[in-house]
């Protein structure tokens, strides 16, 4: 199976990749995963303001701030995976790379707001529920 996991460093982040270890049938050698961070646009303002080379070196620099952890926890527990960063609006990023890479289940934490607070706030894993035609598993 292959299985986008998408990260962000967050408390969230770690326990989904705590629930992935605590279930061994997840974490085996028959799943192939990759580990998706999306870093969100800099307003054009201060993209322009900064140049590009300085904006790519920051999204860089963030991406790897979320993603080696990631693939070291992974490695201790003798799975490897495909680091992946992007730049856009969140929730759309995860969800078409979801769509368009050929993934069979999209895995990802949640802060777990009651309805009220998704009405009102929203969330970017109700955000990718809406949009992805992957299934979702939502680790709260």
């Amino acid at each position: 199976m292959r299985i986008l996991l998408a990260v962000d460093g967050s408390p969230y982040t770690q326990k989904m990749l705590d629930y992935l270890a605590a279930h061994a049938e997840w974490l085996t050698s028959n799943h192939h995963y990759t580990a998706l961070t999306v870093q969100p646009l800099l307003p054009p303002r201060a993209a322009k303001a900064l140049g590009k080379a300085l904006v790519d070196d920051y999204h860089s620099e963030e991406a790897q701030k979320v993603l080696v952890p990631v693939q070291e926890f992974l490695a201790a527990h003798q799975v490897k995976a495909v680091a992946e960063s992007a730049v856009g609006p969140i929730s759309q990023t995860i969800a078409e790379t979801a769509d368009n890479g050929g993934y069979d289940l999209l895995i990802m934490g949640t802060r777990g707001h009651g309805a009220l607070a998704k009405l009102v706030l929203g969330s970017v894993a109700t955000q990718v529920l809406a949009e992805s035609k992957v299934p979702v598993l939502l680790i709260r």
